[in-house]
């Protein structure tokens, strides 16, 4: 027996007919569901973080070079100057080289603490010089630049960082099928919480869904009643597990801004506007609506499922 059309205006807005308030808790729901959507951003916060980190490097790397001169204060074979002045010039007058600069003696005595200690600008040894090169452009022939340079001044090392750059890659594909396993698992316990909790409904008012079931009110009326019951609750909870969230990325984020080569200057935190990617700003909205479509669906399943089972 099909619903009256005017039964609707019989009973006042609001009102509870299933005792669904009672059945479904409006603080147990949302707060698990809150817990769900900030493991979620967190994760979602891993794999594009990864992503940025990965592509950053990468450009980072294959613009970057070192060079290594042994002896740099002897005398070059070719005549006049040092050994470092000439791969220096070499450098320089190279059409890809965007920048070559030799690193001072701090410098060095700061690359070689964690290995020497503090006392590494005394040692007694001759240190080869180090030129830090940028490349302006990527696709340079660095084996033949090598090669001249180690002509000009034998023994000169010329090294590129594909080696970090591929285990670098391969740490950020890591990091993301981790993000994205944990994003797996979070939408399963939050459709398990979802159907434990309408379960748990649905037992607690057996007898009133009978009754109106046998008054000809149909499944489908039935299970809408609790999706949107469901639905509400859900986005509430996805909406307070983005805000709990948000504050926690951006301190990520700004914690990770020098390591993709956002040095804020005078420690200065990075602007809240592009503290995160665009990606994250439209995922973080996105949160409370795929909870709710969560709750909706499962919803909708358990109830028609439970319902298929009454005598």
């Amino acid at each position: 027996m099909m619903r009256p059309r005017g039964s609707r205006l019989l009973r006042p807005a609001g009102f509870d007919e299933l005792g669904l308030r009672r059945a479904i808790s409006d603080r147990m729901l949302p707060f698990l569901v809150a817990a769900m959507g900030f493991l979620a951003a967190l994760a979602l916060s891993g794999w594009v973080g990864a992503a940025a980190l990965a592509n950053s490097w990468q450009a980072g790397a294959a613009s970057t070079l070192t060079v290594q001169v042994p002896q740099p204060g002897d005398s070059a074979a070719p005549g006049g100057g040092t050994r470092v002045t000439l791969v220096l010039a070499t450098l320089r007058a190279a059409p890809y080289v965007a920048e070559a600069r030799p690193l001072g003696e701090g410098e060095l005595a700061t690359l070689l603490q964690p290995w020497l200690g503090t006392g590494a600008e005394r040692l007694a040894i001759k240190l080869p010089a180090v030129i830090a090169v940028r490349l302006s452009d990527g696709g340079a022939d660095i084996e033949a630049l090598a090669r001249q340079l180690d002509a000009l001044a034998p023994g000169t090392l010329t090294e590129q960082h594909a080696g970090w750059m591929r285990r670098l890659s391969v740490l950020a594909r890591s990091v993301q099928a981790c993000a994205g396993v944990t994003l797996l698992l979070v939408a399963c316990v939050a459709v398990t919480v979802v159907a434990v909790a309408t379960r748990a409904g649905l037992a607690t008012r057996r007898g009133a869904i009978e009754i109106v079931h046998g008054l000809g009110a149909t499944d489908g009326y039935i299970a809408g009643r609790f999706a949107v019951r469901a639905t509400l609750l859900a986005a509430v909870g996805g909406g307070i597990g983005a805000l709990v969230a948000a504050p926690v990325m951006l301190t990520l984020a700004n914690l990770a801004a020098p390591l993709a080569g956002a040095v804020p200057r005078a420690n200065v935190p990075v602007d809240i506007l592009t503290a995160l990617p665009a990606r994250l700003w439209l995922a973080l909205p996105g949160l409370p609506l795929v909870a709710a479509a969560i709750g909706c669906v499962t919803a909708q399943i358990t109830v028609r499922r439970w319902l298929r089972r009454l005598p």
